[in-house]
C-alpha cells in the first residue's frame, strides 16, 4: 500500500508568510518613529527625505545580484543570511546618533531585503506543484498587506511601549529570532527528512523543482548569455513591465494616499486612520482570491495560459478605476473607488508565478531578480513624478497617471507575454551547429 503524501508543503509557506510580515515590519517601523527621531536628532525634513529613500535605491540596485547570490548560495543559506542581515540592520537603527548612522544603516536594510522575494519564489517553485503555486505565492504576499494593514498599530504599542529607539530593538531581536528559526527548520524539498517520497513525487508530476534547489557539489555557472536570456526575451519582459504597473500602485498608497486624503481632500487624521486602513485590507482580499481562483481554474482543465493571466489582466485593469476618484467628492465614494483600485492591485499581485513558469529553471534566481529590481525602481519613480505631478494643487493628473501604468501593465501581459511557455536558454554557436 502506497503511503500517503505528507502536507510539509504548508507549513513550508507558513515561513513564507512569517518572513514577508518581518520583511515589511522592518521596511515601515521608520514611518512609525520618524516624528520622534527627527524630534531627538534634530533631522529637517529633507534629510529624513533621504533617509526614507535609503532603503529603495540599495534594494532596487541589489536585485539583480541578490538573484545571484540565491542561485549560488540557495534558498537555505540566502534568507538566513538575509533576514539575520537586515534584522541586525534594524536593532542598530535603535542606537544612530545622527543622520549619517541612520541613513547607512538603511541602506544596508535594502542590502539584505535584496534577495528577499526572489528567494520566495525559488522556495515556492521548489515546494509547490504547478497547480498550487498561484496559491501558495498568493498567501505568502499577502502577508505585506497584513503587516500594512494590521501590523502598524503593534508597532505604535512598540513606540509608545519602549521609545523609538525600543521600538527598532524588539523588530530587530524579533527579524534575528526568526532567522536562526528558518535556519534550523528550513529544508529543500529532497533535503527534507519529514517530507515523503509520495509528496515529493506530487511535487515532481507537477513540476515542481524538486531536485533543482537541492546545495549541489558543483555550483550552477551563470555567464553571459544567461544575463542575456532573462534580459532580452520578450515574454520576461512583458512580465518585468506588468511588475512594475502592480508596483506603482502600490508605492502610490505606501507613500502618497495619506497625503491625498488629508491635504487634497480636507480629512482629519482620525478618519484618515480608518479609512487608509480599508485598500489595505481589499487588497489582502484580493491576493488571496486571485491565488485560489488561479490554482481553482488550473484544477480544472484551463490552460495556464487563462489561469494565470486572468487574474493579473483583470487586477491591473481594476486598478485603473483609482482615476474615478477624480470625479466624486463625497469620503466613502473616493475611499470605495481607491479601495476597487487596490483589491484589483491585490488581484494582480500573484506576478511571481509567471517567474517560475517562464524563466529557464537554472535561472529562476537571475530572472526574479530583474523582475523584483524593475518592480522595485516604482519606489524611486512614483512618489517623485506624483510629487511634480501635484505642484499645481490638483491630484487629478497623478490618479491619471497611476490608471495609465496600470493599463500599460494589462497590455503588456495581453500582447508581450502572449503564450505561457518557458523562455529557452540561449545555445553557443558551437553548441548550435553541433545539435544540427
Amino acid at each position: 500500500m502506497k503511503n500517503k503524501a505528507t502536507k510539509v508543503r504548508y507549513g513550508v509557506v507558513f515561513m513564507l508568510f512569517i518572513t514577508v510580515i518581518i520583511n515589511y515590519m522592518d521596511r515601515s517601523n521608520i514611518s512609525i518613529a520618524a516624528p520622534f527621531i527627527t524630534e531627538e536628532l534634530g533631522l529637517s525634513s529633507v534629510t529624513m527625505g533621504l533617509i526614507f529613500s535609503a532603503f529603495g535605491w540599495t534594494y532596487c540596485l541589489l536585485q539583480i545580484p541578490g538573484g545571484w547570490v540565491l542561485d549560488k548560495l540557495g534558498s537555505r543559506n540566502t534568507h538566513a543570511i538575509g533576514i539575520a542581515g537586515f534584522s541586525l540592520m534594524t536593532l542598530l537603527q535603535g542606537f544612530a546618533s545622527g543622520f549619517l548612522g541612520l541613513f547607512l544603516l538603511r541602506v544596508g536594510l535594502g542590502v539584505f531585503e535584496a534577495p528577499a522575494f526572489p528567494t520566495n519564489s525559488k522556495v515556492a517553485a521548489s515546494w509547490f506543484p504547478e497547480n498550487e503555486r498561484a496559491r501558495a505565492i498568493s498567501i505568502y504576499t499577502s502577508g505585506q498587506f497584513i503587516g500594512l494593514a494590521f501590523l502598524t498599530p503593534t508597532l505604535i504599542f512598540f513606540q509608545q511601549a519602549f521609545g523609538w529607539r525600543g521600538l527598532f530593538i524588539v523588530t530587530g531581536i524579533i527579524g534575528l529570532v526568526w532567522a536562526v528559526l528558518w535556519y534550523i527548520f528550513y529544508r529543500d524539498p529532497s533535503k527534507n527528512k519529514k517530507v515523503n517520497e509520495a509528496e515529493l513525487d506530487y511535487i515532481r508530476a507537477g513540476d515542481g523543482f524538486v531536485d533543482d534547489t537541492s546545495d549541489k557539489a558543483d555550483k550552477p555557472k551563470i555567464g553571459k548569455k544567461d544575463f542575456a536570456t532573462v534580459l532580452t526575451s520578450r515574454k520576461l519582459w512583458g512580465i518585468y513591465i506588468g511588475q512594475f504597473a502592480v508596483s506603482s500602485t502600490l508605492w502610490f498608497f505606501l507613500t502618497w494616499f495619506p497625503t491625498y486624503l488629508v491635504e487634497y481632500r480636507g480629512l482629519s487624521f482620525i478618519k484618515t486612520g480608518f479609512l487608509a486602513s480599508l485598500p489595505f485590507i481589499a487588497a489582502f482580499i484580493g491576493v488571496l482570491s486571485a491565488g485560489f481562483l488561479s490554482d481553482f481554474f488550473v484544477k480544472k482543465g484551463v490552460s495556464s495560459n487563462k489561469a494565470r493571466k486572468i487574474p493579473i489582466i483583470a487586477g491591473l485593469i481594476l486598478s485603473t478605476s483609482i482615476i474615478g476618484a477624480n470625479y466624486v467628492n463625497s469620503p466613502g465614494l473616493i475611499v470605495l473607488f481607491m479601495s476597487i483600485a487596490f483589491f484589483g492591485n491585490g488581484f494582480a499581485s500573484i506576478t511571481w508565478v509567471f517567474v517560475s513558469l517562464l524563466a529557464p529553471k537554472r535561472l529562476i534566481g537571475i530572472a526574479g531578480g530583474v523582475f523584483n529590481f524593475i518592480g522595485g525602481t516604482a519606489s524611486i519613480i512614483i512618489p517623485i513624478v506624483i510629487g511634480f505631478l501635484v505642484k499645481g494643487g490638483s491630484f487629478a493628473p497623478a490618479l491619471t497617471f497611476i490608471a495609465c501604468i496600470a493599463l500599460v501593465g494589462a497590455l503588456s501581459y495581453i500582447f508581450l507575454v502572449g503564450k505561457v511557455e518557458r523562455v529557452p536558454e540561449r545555445k553557443d554557436k558551437d553548441e548550435i551547429i553541433n545539435a544540427s
